[in-house]
């Protein structure tokens, strides 16, 4: 005798494992650890630092 298989709970186990294989992708793709995150904004607000600090002042117009 042949098992009997519930057609909907193999299209949706199927589902899922497409739905983390997609997730798996994206976290290679789009993800960046919390240090990388905290990097990129201290060497943001270092070079927006850097620029405030080499504007020159205009004289006042009288």
């Amino acid at each position: 005798m042949s098992k009997i298989v519930n057609l909907n709970r193999v299209r949706k186990q199927k589902a899922r494992e497409a739905a983390e294989t997609q997730a798996a992708a994206n976290r290679i793709k789009f993800g960046r650890t919390k240090a990388e995150k905290q990097r990129d904004e201290a060497e943001a607000e270092a070079a927006r630092r850097k620029l405030d600090q080499l504007k020159r002042d205009t004289p006042p117009e009288t």
